[in-house]
């Protein structure tokens, strides 16, 4: 059985877990992960299962936080953490040692490893902007590449091992830059008036942190409370005229500048399409977040499918606008 967090029942034809790289090199020179279909997950925060799958689910469990450099000079340091550790757990840890830079992306499920594939962000920030270098396995030959942020190739939600690298490596660690001197990130509208209410003008890095997970978890479901895969849906970006266009037909529209391009809030959009709190089956848009399908008990894969499928497909009818999942559908 496959654990997930959005809590559905999920099996393979084969489950291994692997903690040591001598272990992960050992299974690719005997030829264990040739000719069959391969998953690779950490924590499942974004896999939705729909069937039983048909190859190997191999589930990365190596830990370790090292600080590689420090130069006080520059207020640079390298910290290499490794792709099994829990994404929260890697932010603390850095808070507690005094490493920022993190802090924005504090209470995000998943892991360490997932973090460059998905290029996680949340409130002013994206894992894009402290990746310094991901060390990655190749899965055909056991060879062990370093991919510098630029080649990363990161953009919204997307990065080069989601296209041209996808399934042909495992991401082992990954290396941030990060700073030895704190310097707040309070762009982020929702973050700024909740550290205001609180009467917070400079917030410590874990006065920083401690809101965001705040302020996250009232509005999403916990994991263990409630089965969720996060935020369901990308937010989809239109042209300046199509924006214009939508702009003029509902002014309260919630979108952001991006290049000559414009973000809209996909949130926004299912809300005023009258999802949110809404149920289909067993699942349901999540009433105080509608970017979050949520397990109401006993939910399919299939089910949470044919949700997500009649909202995409009511978004494109009353806003022409195409939501795209952020979540893997297997």
């Amino acid at each position: 059985m496959i654990h997930t967090t959005f809590g559905t029942t999920a099996t393979a034809d084969r489950y291994i877990e692997v903690s040591q790289k001598e272990q992960l090199l050992d299974l690719i020179c005997n030829g264990t992960l040739d000719n069959t279909p391969l998953l690779i997950i950490g924590s499942g925060s974004n896999i939705i299962f729909t069937r039983h799958f048909n190859g190997t689910v191999l589930h990365l469990t190596n830990k370790g936080i090292t600080l590689r450099s420090n130069d006080s000079e520059s207020d640079s340091l390298l910290v290499e953490a490794a792709a099994g550790e829990e994404w929260d757990t890697f932010v603390q840890h850095c808070i507690n040692h005094g490493w920022y830079g993190t802090e924005n992306l504090a209470a995000i499920p998943g892991t360490v490893g997932a973090a460059p594939v998905q290029n996680v962000g949340a409130y002013g920030l994206e894992a894009k902007d402290i990746i310094h270098s991901v060390k990655a396995i190749h899965i055909a030959t056991g060879f062990q590449r370093t991919l510098s942020n630029h080649e990363c190739q990161f953009g919204y939600r997307d990065s080069i091992f989601k296209n041209a690298l996808k399934g042909q490596y495992i991401i082992w660690s990954v290396t941030f830059h990060l700073r030895s001197t704190f310097s707040p990130n309070t762009q982020y509208k929702a973050l700024s008036d909740a550290l205001a209410q609180q009467g917070i003008t400079t917030p410590t890095a874990r006065q920083l942190a401690d809101t965001i997970t705040s302020v996250r978890w009232s509005k999403l479901p916990r994991p263990e409370e409630t089965g969720s895969a996060g935020s369901f849906f990308k937010n989809p970006i239109v042209s300046a005229e199509q924006y214009q266009q939508l702009l003029t037909q509902y002014p309260d529209i919630v979108a952001y500048p991006s290049g000559d391009q414009y973000k809209l809030s996909a949130g926004w959009l299912i809300d005023r399409a009258g999802w949110k709190g809404r149920t289909m089956g067993h699942c349901g848009v999540y009433p105080k977040q509608a970017l979050v399908l949520t397990n109401l008990g006993g939910c399919t894969g299939n089910e949470i499918l044919a949700l997500s499928d009649a909202i995409t497909s009511d978004i494109q009818n009353k806003f022409g606008v195409t939501l795209q999942k952020e979540a893997i559908i297997i």
